[in-house]
Order: structure tokens, then C-alpha cells, then sequence
């Protein structure tokens, strides 16, 4: 029983090693906030550009399109 367990639990931790950690949060990185404290990408964690402009309301940051987005091949499924 407990080398079931084991055995179980590695599968589990393979599988899910297996998948990127991108496709868990798919979506909510497609915009960064950018200026000289954030450097280059930047803080890459906005689903929406209006959500990283208002993050970036009041300081000298700015917003831009995540680098993996905006050079990622698109996939064939």
C-alpha cells in the first residue's frame, strides 16, 4: 500500500512537472509594467493593459506588451 502511494505521488509530481508554468496562468502576464525600477521586461503580470496603466498611475513606469507575446511563433494544435 504505502510503495502505491509512493508511486502515485511521483506520477503526480512528473505530470504536473511536465507542464510550463505559463500554461497555469495562461493570460495574465501579457502586459508589463516597465521604467527604470522595474528594468527589462519588467513586472509581467497584467491581463489587461488598462489593469497595468493604473498600476502604473502616478510613477514614472509605464506599460508594454510582454516580449513573449509579442515575439512567440503561434502554435499549430
Amino acid at each position: 500500500m504505502r510503495r502505491t502511494i509512493l508511486t502515485l505521488a511521483s506520477l503526480a509530481a512528473l505530470t504536473v512537472a511536465a507542464f510550463p508554468a505559463a500554461q497555469a496562468h495562461a493570460g495574465n502576464d501579457r502586459y508589463c509594467l516597465q521604467g527604470r525600477i522595474w528594468g527589462y521586461p519588467g513586472n509581467c503580470q497584467f491581463a489587461s493593459y488598462q489593469q497595468c496603466l493604473a498600476t502604473a498611475s502616478g510613477t514614472s513606469a509605464y506599460c508594454g506588451v510582454n516580449p513573449r507575446y509579442a515575439f512567440s511563433q503561434p502554435r499549430d494544435y
